[in-house]
């Protein structure tokens, strides 16, 4: 187990709502990414998965800040924000993931300041029912957290794989 289920801040209970219940299920989903980085340098960090994938979980790290900063700055908030890494592929926050101190810093860093954002929006929305713009379409918050939940569970997925295959840690 990567804590002991005493210490194990993902599960707070029973939620009252259902803003509470997505903002608590998108935490946890945040924090077991979290988890499944934790106590790795950069070159572990780094690693890529299966050639050819570019996939590591610093690239996971940097693919959901850019997410976070999507589904909240710009469908939500309406901002016109520029991508955190310029991409040149498919994804550049994947494929640019390269095993330096600096990097790392760097993700984690947009990772946090993107999360900070997005459930202070959360929790000031007057409702859940608040309209975004994916797109030529309107989305609601509550579309887009479920949605957000679901892009972070895959990636935990990911990130359990990766991270077995660096060390051998597995656990939720």
């Amino acid at each position: 187990m990567f804590v002991p289920p005493e210490e194990d801040s993902r599960f707070d209970g029973p939620c009252a709502d259902e803003r509470s219940v997505l903002a608590n299920q998108l935490r946890n989903h945040r924090l077991t990414l979290e988890l499944k980085c934790g106590g790795l340098d950069a070159e572990q960090l780094a690693q890529r998965s299966v050639p050819p994938s570019t996939l590591s979980l610093l690239g996971l790290v940097r693919h959901v800040a850019e997410r976070e900063r999507h589904w909240f700055r710009r469908t939500m908030a309406g901002k016109d924000v520029s991508r955190i890494w310029p991409t040149s592929g498919v994804d550049g926050a994947l494929d640019g993931a390269v095993a330096d101190p600096a990097m790392v810093e760097q993700a984690w860093t947009a990772w946090r300041r993107e999360i900070v954002f997005a459930e202070r929006f959360v929790a000031e929305a007057p409702s859940l029912d608040v309209r975004g713009h994916r797109g030529d379409r309107m989305v609601l918050l509550r579309e887009l957290l479920v949605d957000a939940i679901g892009e972070y569970a895959r990636h935990v997925g990911h990130a359990d794989l990766l991270r077995e295959r660096i060390d051998g840690r597995v656990g939720r």
